[in-house]
Order: C-alpha cells, then sequence, then structure tokens
C-alpha cells in the first residue's frame, strides 16, 4: 500500500496511528504531497478526483481518501480492533471521530483563511465562527473525558490528532487550561506508541 501524506496533516496523522495500532505501518509507503486548497497536486489528482492528503493506493492500485474511510479499510484488513461492532460502542466512537474531524475542519479552515488568502480578503467573522466551533466542542469533549479511560479506538485517537493539531498551530487557544479534564487524558494518550511514531514535526 502507498500513503499520500505530509507529516504535518493531522488527519494523515490519525491515518498512520491506525496503521500503527493495527501493525500495519511496514506496509505502507509513504508518498510526497504537496496537496493545496487551491493549487491541487497534480500527483494524487491522477489517482483521485479529491487530490487530497491522505489518500491510500492499495495493492492493486485503487485509491481511497478522506482518513475516515482509510482507517475503516486498514481495520478490515488487519480483522477489525479499532471500529465497534453494531450497538452503542460503536455510534459512541463513530460520533467522537465526527466531533474530532469537525475540529479539525474548522482549524484547517482559519489555517487556510490566514494562509492562502491575502490579508485583504480574509474574514474576521469567518475565523471567529470557526473558533465557536472548535470551542463548543472541546467543552463537549471535556465533558467525556473522565469515560475515555484507557480506550484506544478510532474515537480516541481520532481526538487526540485534532488535539495533537490544535497544538500544532493553535497554541493561542490556551485550550489545555480551559478544558482541564481532556486536557489531562490527552497528556496520557499522547504517550501511546502510535501518538509518539507519527508525532510532526515542531511548525
Amino acid at each position: 500500500m502507498k500513503l499520500f501524506h505530509s507529516h504535518f496533516s493531522p488527519f494523515a496523522r490519525k491515518v498512520m496511528a491506525c496503521a500503527h495500532v493495527l501493525g500495519l505501518v511496514d506496509r505502507i509507503e509513504l508518498l510526497p504531497s504537496a496537496a493545496h486548497p487551491v493549487k491541487r497536486d497534480g500527483t494524487i489528482l491522477a489517482h483521485h478526483p479529491m487530490a487530497q492528503v491522505p489518500t491510500l493506493l492499495d495493492d492493486e492500485g485503487h485509491a481511497l481518501a478522506d482518513s475516515r474511510v482509510i482507517c475503516e479499510y486498514l481495520d478490515a484488513r488487519a480483522g477489525g480492533a479499532l471500529f465497534p461492532p453494531a450497538g452503542p460502542s460503536r455510534w459512541t466512537a463513530l460520533n467522537e471521530q465526527s466531533i474530532a474531524d469537525g475540529i479539525l475542519d474548522a482549524a484547517l479552515l482559519i489555517r487556510y483563511e490566514l494562509t492562502a488568502r491575502d490579508a485583504s480578503e480574509r474574514s474576521v467573522a469567518w475565523m471567529d465562527g470557526q473558533e465557536a466551533k472548535i470551542r463548543s466542542a472541546l467543552a463537549a469533549l471535556d465533558d467525556r473525558a473522565r469515560g475515555f479511560a484507557d480506550r484506544v479506538d478510532i474515537g480516541t485517537i481520532s481526538i487526540a490528532c485534532a488535539l495533537g493539531y490544535l497544538d500544532l498551530r493553535f497554541t493561542e487557544l490556551g485550550w489545555k487550561q480551559e478544558y482541564p479534564d481532556l486536557a489531562a487524558w490527552f497528556t496520557s494518550f499522547a504517550a501511546h506508541p502510535a501518538m509518539e511514531a507519527t508525532k510532526p514535526p515542531a511548525a
């Protein structure tokens, strides 16, 4: 398998963290990428119409994009470990993944506003709206954090990757002071070998 990858992409990190937990990391070759919200990477585009990171090429060369799809594909290949079976636990984990991905979607929209637009084109109201989404999601996760315990599944991995991205790109949020239960859980989970192995370089 091959993965179009960026060390700074939190969604690519989620895929690789899952691969580490599932014991598949040695079967994935990392491919460089130049994905951009405006200037798409033609190399990725040749394989998938969204030209996004992460995009996985399976052993037959078929392309899968979107971290949610790729993570579930890897989980299926490994016999299933990170996605709970049908029932309440599955919906909990999938909902946590959705909240974490929502944090990242909002954070990346702010990031793109700051890096892909000229200063004269930026909208403070737009960025404030995205930050409000991040904060409401963090508050909801803080309420649940004590219940995460030692779970390692698609929900907790997704949350940890989202929080790691906030630490990387949005230190000014100061989220650890505002959401102490979530911060305490993250400090513990960040020491997991899969998280250590996929930690991005310093920004």
